[in-house]
């Protein structure tokens, strides 16, 4: 059996062997101080090498979460005493743990989320359609659930994973118990599965694709699960927009919320503003009001001569769900139109990467995606760093970016874009989410700026 260190030098040396994988240099080095290569990479490293599987470490005694496990033709798998529910990513890689929530199967990303606090807000950010989270905090459901904290009217994660098993809630503003809430919503969980080992390889080697089982009779197909993650397509080149956009239009009711009395009425309004719905947070038209604005959402398929015949004196572009190049084909051509008019745009997370794709600029896929309410951002003009709430996993090629449009923030975890604004148009957006919910307050000026770029357009 061959060593880590010995592999790694027989692909050429760190660097090449990130390149060869599609990984980091630090995925490398955490492959050297564990001894151990995650199983997906074991395929091309015997292609490049001429090795077999008993020369890799730990290849030959597969682990109890592995795929080799079943034998070749076998549809089913030993389950564990105790195991209700089962993960199956598509490499086969398997983790039993125990269901919670309504009985069911899905099929989605699976991504993680750093957040210590917001689950309820998490789970029913329109952002997370067409993903399972994992979440690395192991105090899920200790604070029940209740009206106020949902951020859609329908959780728009399809699944989540948690380390501890889901208590009795806590907390005064709890109104019904977190499992009950899932049940109501068809959410499948499961918990006892180590939340740090899927978030590590999450990191090491991308989001992968993957299906959650917690069947009510308790038998697994597991091959059939398998072949059900690997025949996802993934989210590059899923537009989700459109189904988890409004599909009317309405006009927004109500400021922040604010601690033992709800949602007062918020400021009166000084500026009309048209915000299109690509997976809007509550949380977010909530902000808008409280900044002075008048607010109608508009559908994500808005054209823009819908959009200009509300005659707004500001146009937001809202967060949301898939891969930003495919809500473009309908989304670019709105908002283009709207810069051509002179219209101030403010835009986040997906809006963000909409608006660069309107001026010209490129999008592509993070090997790990943004989520959780402690990201850290630079603003480059003043230097200040905020902390952040974000959910993304696209983001935009500052390179692809025309002459005209400055880079304004970038992430301090990966040195990412996080901001873009317009030298010659009243245009600007962030990646993160300055209306938090769950998250830091850092960056609530930023609705401010778009009330003043509304003023100075009629100075």
């Amino acid at each position: 059996m061959h060593s880590v260190v010995d592999i790694i030098a027989l692909l050429g040396g760190p660097e090449a062997t990130a390149a060869r994988l599609g990984v980091g240099t630090e995925a490398v080095r955490k492959w050297r101080q564990n001894s151990a290569i995650p199983a997906k990479h074991w395929a091309p490293i015997l292609a490049a090498t001429g090795l077999t599987l008993g020369d890799l470490p730990g290849a030959e005694t597969p682990p109890e979460t592995a795929m080799s496990n079943i034998p070749e033709g076998d549809s089913s798998a030993r389950v564990p005493e105790g195991a209700t529910a089962a993960l199956v990513l598509a490499d086969g890689t398997l983790y039993w743990g125990r269901g919670f929530g309504a009985h069911g199967t899905t099929v989605a990303e699976i991504c993680f989320n750093t957040g210590m606090t917001g689950y309820q807000e998490t789970l029913t950010d329109p952002s997370y359609a067409g993903q399972i989270i994992n979440f690395t905090f192991p105090h899920i459901g200790n604070v029940g659930t209740n009206a106020e904290d949902e951020e859609a009217a329908n959780p728009a994660a399809r699944g989540l994973i948690v380390k501890q098993d889901v208590t009795e809630p806590a907390n005064y503003r709890s109104t019904a118990p977190l499992q009950a809430w899932l049940k109501r919503h068809g959410l499948p969980g499961i918990a006892g599965v180590d939340t740090r080992a899927i978030t590590m390889r999450i990191r090491d080697g991308g989001a992968p694709n993957g299906v959650l089982s917690f069947p009510a009779d308790g038998a697994f197909d597991i091959a059939a699960l398998v072949a059900q993650a690997a025949a996802w397509p993934g989210l590059e080149g899923m537009d989700l927009a459109k189904e988890v956009t409004t599909r009317q239009s309405y006009h927004w009711q109500g400021g922040v919320w604010a601690w033992d009395a709800g949602f007062p009425a918020p400021p009166p309004a000084r500026h009309k503003v048209v915000a299109l719905d690509y997976g809007a947070k509550r949380n977010i038209f909530r902000s808008l009001a409280q900044a002075g604005c008048d607010i109608t959402v508009l559908p994500a398929s808005a054209t823009g001569e819908e959009i200009l015949a509300h005659k707004p004196d500001g146009v937001f572009l809202s967060n949301g769900p898939g891969d930003p190049a495919a809500t473009g084909v309908y989304a670019v051509p709105a908002i283009q139109a709207v810069l051509a008019a002179g219209v101030p745009v403010f835009g986040i997370c997906l809006g963000h990467q909409l608006l660069a794709l309107a001026l010209g600029a490129k999008t592509y896929k993070l090997e790990r995606g943004h989520r959780g309410a402690n990201q850290p951002v630079q603003d480059l003009a003043t230097g200040r760093v905020e902390i952040t709430a974000q959910n993304h996993g696209f983001a935009v090629d500052e390179a692809s970016l025309p002459a005209g449009v400055r880079v304004t923030h970038k992430s301090l975890f990966d040195g990412s874009n996080e901001g873009i604004a317009c030298d010659d148009r009243p245009a600007f957006s962030v990646q993160y989410h300055p209306e938090a919910s769950p998250g830091p307050s850092d960056s609530f000026y930023l609705f401010g700026r778009f009330t003043a770029m509304m003023e100075a357009r009629h100075v």
